[in-house]
């Protein structure tokens, strides 16, 4: 690793910095709020900030635009004598010097959500120090402080200008009437800055008033505001110019605009003169800005008074600092100090999720913000371990958006539990999608011990689509609602028990010609998109396995601590309880059928009691078969005699893995939930490790690829196969995936496999000079090794849940403690000791393991527990020790700390 080329962490809050970081291409630095800004920065201060979709501040960027565009952020300095100088490196005649002898000096330094870049100029004996953040505050503002500091022998005579072009507008007018779009722009100068409100917005929502501001206010030091300004770009880099050598700059012309004044029909800039300044050697000068979007219509004129102080500025960077640490409760303490800092920035990346949804980061040029479905229910997995408050009552809103016919919305709303139709009538089933949620509501509830959550009501959705996609509802109109109606138009509610009998039992019985489950429009790979009349997802029929046979245990809990000894269901679902011979294709398509022609617009609001013994042996009957016709059927082996799952059909109903004439065909997703549900046998699992070590793992990118080279654009089965070779879904290493393989690994007992798959992922994307991003895991590692996507992948959520719950152990069961390491000798410190920090019952825990005798996973067992030094009495059961949850509640204090002794 050269030392040269990596960033270093500093503390251990996960805080670090870089040289020259202006030397990589398609670098960004996230930083937001929860009130809604959203940032980007690179380091050399390009990127954007916006609110949403239709509300970009700055000019939107994807990841080609951080090096293609010229508007970005700056800050210029002309010295009198010598020129202009940009603060952020941003001018024709640095970029001329970025490979030269008169390269500057540049370090970058960056923690949670705060930003710092430091540029020194040997030539000028210029030095800029510029920290940027997004305060914690109910405002949609980015803040940036620059210092300008004289490095040189003797005084020098400065004239400060910052530049901020503002966009101002919707993404979608980028290309769609971008000059007529400016035509609506109102472009007013005030006492610190300039001003932009369109007249009107111009998007797909039509023509409509506008009423976002927009603007970019500064003062010094001292106070004081700008002493004029260039709020027309084309007047700004005047004739012949640009943006990284603008006319007012480099000619240094005095600004003929002040404050008070108004213009029509342009481009926007916030261009803000500052005051001439002398600098003696070492002196300072510091200059405050505000980026800024408002609705209201009034803050402008108090952000300068509450941010646009040196002291407040600094009272706020704090402020933040300090809230998103408060945020991040887990963390750990191992002998790989990296790895713990690593991990910091991991356990973040699912609230940036929060914020950014899936889009308005550089690699995300897609989508109009909001999330999914799937991470509805997976960013859930990180806030079930960071913070558990307020979860139950965002699962219960999620379980609105599942259909009757165990599909689900696919639009979701701003607000908790809100879907929206389709108006656009696009019919798309991912045959995953039913499966993620019980996940969640397992998990919510091994965490809580709220077996009662499954009997709550709740609401179905209803739209036009019907039948799991394959038809629309005639009768539906817009008067109907998107709440599903029984007979007598009255809201029909049925249990979370119920949604996820819907869900799993029509997948169940949705079939292919093989038996097992249809894939679609897609699974967890979007890009398997081509084989939606015949294709089948073996891989994702082995979760629902998974699932039907810890629905049947939380049956059985629910009898058991609760006393329920049957439950009520839609009549409707009494169907898939007759008796069905599951070897026929055929009669389980006409059970479905059956379900979906009675499902089809109301339903009867009729209800049927099961008994919950018969409830819990259906489910197991069918997870049963599908474990044995898995294993059975879809075990395959190649010509060199290596054995993994088939975990795919195409449209041809033809099995996708094995020898093929274009070389062997294997997917990593196929082997995933066949271990992971324990379908998979140990020696199963034995043999499809070696077979990923030999066909999938490759080191130079990360570890375990999603598949191998297929070297054909196979329309019969999914787009992914038009991408080229390791990018994307087409055999790149794919971050999600490769985290549920080691988790699945490390599931079922393979600590050391599962150890191997996490760090090599985590040694290639903390080699900065191989992976080229910052601390953190992107969605996936392309063909040379470069981090793809970073920040905003739902892999954070899976990689937090693994190394808590399966590395280091920590668990819970039907709301008790459980404890189970699986941890490594190697990952032990010189005192044969690790820890790890988390919540668990409203309680901060800190879990801390001693292994004395230095043993090896497999070797050592857990001989004594104390909390707060005290030994106490436990629960064995095999290698875990079980802390009831009335023990700990006993407690009064809310931090404890729980020491596990391991010895043979």
């Amino acid at each position: 690793m050269n030392r040269n080329m990596q960033w270093i962490f500093i503390d251990d809050k996960g805080s670090f910095c870089l040289k020259a970081p202006e030397m990589s291409s398609y670098l960004y630095f996230p930083l937001a709020n929860e009130a809604g800004m959203m940032s980007s920065v690179t380091p050399t201060l390009n990127g954007d900030a916006k609110t949403g979709q239709n509300s970009f501040v700055l000019t939107p960027v994807s990841a080609e635009d951080l090096h293609n565009t010229k508007s970005g952020r700056n800050f210029w300095v002309y010295v009198e004598g010598k020129g202009a100088w940009s603060a952020v490196g941003s001018s024709l005649r640095q970029q001329e010097g970025m490979f030269g002898e008169n390269k500057e000096e540049t370090v970058l330094s960056a923690g949670i959500l705060w930003h710092k870049l430091n540029r020194k100029s040997q030539e000028l004996g210029l030095e800029s120090e510029i920290i940027s953040f997004v305060p914690t505050e109910k405002e949609q503002v980015e803040l940036t402080k620059i210092t300008i500091t004289n490095r040189g022998k003797s005084e020098i005579r400065i004239t400060p200008t910052a530049a901020v072009p503002l966009y101002a507008r919707s993404a979608d007018n980028l290309r769609d009437h971008r000059h007529v779009t400016s035509l609506l722009h109102r472009i007013y100068t005030t006492e610190d800055g300039v001003i932009v409100k369109p007249t009107l917005t111009f998007d797909e929502r039509g023509h409509r008033p506008n009423r976002i501001t927009y603007g970019v206010l500064g003062r010094d030091e001292d106070g004081k505001g700008p002493s004029g300004y260039f709020p027309l770009t084309e007047d700004f880099i005047d004739e012949g110019g640009n943006l990284e050598h603008p006319g007012a700059i480099v000619k240094n012309l005095k600004p003929n605009i002040m404050a008070g004044e108004y213009f029509e029909a342009y481009e926007a800039i916030g261009a803000l003169r500052f005051e001439e300044s002398v600098l003696k050697p070492n002196e300072s000068k510091q200059y405050i800005l505000a980026i800024a979007a408002d609705e209201s219509g009034s803050m402008f004129e108090k952000l300068s008074s509450k941010y646009l102080t040196t002291e407040s500025f600094s009272k706020y960077l704090e402020s933040s600092i300090t809230y998103w640490d408060k945020k991040l409760n887990l963390s750990f303490q191992s002998a790989d100090g990296n790895f713990d800092n690593w991990m910091r920035w991991v356990s973040f990346q699912p609230i940036l999720r929060r914020i950014y949804g899936c889009s308005f980061l550089p690699h995300h040029d897609y989508g109009r913000g909001g999330r999914g479905w799937r991470d509805l229910w997976q960013d859930s997995l990180a806030l079930l371990i960071m913070d558990p408050k307020g979860v139950k009552e965002m699962l219960y809103g999620n379980y609105g958006g599942v259909r009757i016919d165990g599909t689900n919305a696919t639009i979701i709303g701003s607000g908790q539990g809100e879907f929206i139709a389709d108006r656009n009538n696009i019919t798309r089933v991912w045959m995953d999608h039913g499966a993620w949620p019980f996940l969640t509501t397992k998990l919510y509830i091994d965490q809580s011990g709220d077996l009662d959550f499954l009997l709550e009501e709740q609401t179905y959705f209803k739209d036009m689509q019907v039948c799991r996609g394959t038809k629309k509802d005639e009768y539906f109109t817009g008067q109907y609602g998107n709440y599903q109606l029984q007979k007598d138009d009255k809201l029909y509610k049925g249990t979370i028990l119920e949604h996820l009998l819907v869900q799993h039992l029509t997948a169940f019985y949705d079939v292919g010609e093989h038996n097992n489950i249809r894939l679609n429009g897609a699974d967890w790979n979007d890009g398997l998109d081509m084989a939606e009349k015949k294709g089948e997802s073996v891989a994702f029929t082995a979760l629902y396995c998974s699932n039907l046979i810890k629905l049947a245990e939380l049956v059985d809990k629910l009898k058991e601590k609760k006393g329920n000894r049957s439950f009520r269901v839609a009549r409707e679902l009494g169907v898939f309880f007759e008796h069905c011979s599951y070897d026929s294709v055929t009669q389980k398509r006409e059970f479905l059928e059956n379900y979906l022609k009675d499902c089809k617009h109301h339903i009867s609001g009729e209800t049927i009691e099961l008994d919950s013994d018969v409830l819990r042996d259906n489910l197991i009957q069918k997870a049963d078969w599908l474990a044995k016709q898995i294993r059975q059927n879809e075990w395959i082996s190649n010509h060199e005699q290596y054995n993994w799952f088939n975990g795919y059909y195409d449209d041809d109903g033809k099995q996708v893995e094995g020898d093929h004439e274009n070389g062997v065909r294997m997917m990593l997703t196929s082997q995933v939930f066949t271990i992971m549900g324990g379908i998979a046998t140990k020696e199963q699992i034995e043999a499809v490790i070696k077979s990923a070590d030999l066909y999938l793992y490759d080191e130079m990118v990360g570890g375990y690829r999603l598949n191998t080279n297929f070297k054909e654009v196979k329309t019969n089965l999914g787009r992914l196969f038009g991408f080229g070779y390791g990018h994307k879904e087409n055999g790149a290493v794919f971050s999600h995936m490769t985290i549920m393989y080691a988790n699945a690994l490390y599931t079922r007992g393979y600590a050391k496999e599962g150890f191997k798959v996490l760090n090599t992922l985590y040694k290639h994307c903390s080699d900065f000079e191989k992976s080229r991003i910052y601390p953190g895991i992107p969605e996936y590692i392309n063909e040379k090794g470069r981090g793809m996507y970073h920040y905003l992948t739902g892999s954070a959520s899976w990689l937090m849940l693994t190394v808590l719950t399966e590395m280091f152990g920590v668990k819970g069961h039907l709301g008790h403690l459980k404890i189970e390491p699986k941890l490594l000798k190697e990952q032990f410190n010189e005192q044969d000791m690790t820890t790890v920090k988390t919540v668990f019952t409203d309680k901060r825990m800190t879990i801390l393991y001693s292994n004395p005798q230095a043993l090896e996973y497999g070797t050592y067992k857990i001989k004594e527990i104390l909390i707060n030094d005290i030994s106490i009495e436990v629960s064995l059961k095999g290698d875990a020790a079980v802390i009831s949850k009335e023990m700990l509640q006993a407690y009064k204090d809310d931090e404890i700390m729980i020491q596990v002794i391991l010895g043979k």
